[in-house]
């Protein structure tokens, strides 16, 4: 049976395949800014897929607040230190985010869960 992050990043990765094999410079060049954005530099990998989660949350994305959850998880921060955050995020976005904070919540989970199933 598939899981909810298996089904995320299997989409996640048809998709972006199929973006990526398209001849348009603008979306790869975006592309390859979200990561480099995102790789070590002044601030660590761990603080910036935090601050990434933070936006994310404000601004209501699901699917990137799914996939900083996963990065942060993949950089080893630890629940508290995510749960922390997205304390932050839901005090900066108000109680609109509160649905999402439920759906990052429930991410969280599943991505534990699919560690401890390895």
């Amino acid at each position: 049976m598939i899981n909810q992050v298996d089904e995320f990043n299997s989409y996640r990765q048809k998709m972006n395949d199929k973006i990526l094999g398209e001849n348009n410079k603008v979306l790869k060049r975006i592309f390859n800014l979200d990561t480099n954005a995102f790789a070590e530099g002044a601030l660590d990998k761990k603080t910036k897929e935090l601050l990434g989660l933070v936006a994310s949350l404000v601004l209501r994305c699901d699917d990137c607040v799914k996939y900083h959850l996963e990065s942060s998880f993949n950089e080893g921060l630890k629940r508290e230190e995510v749960m922390e955050t997205l304390s932050i995020g839901t005090l900066i976005g108000g109680t609109i985010v509160i649905p999402h904070l439920r759906r990052a919540f429930e991410y969280w989970e599943s991505l534990e869960q699919a560690n401890t199933e390895k």
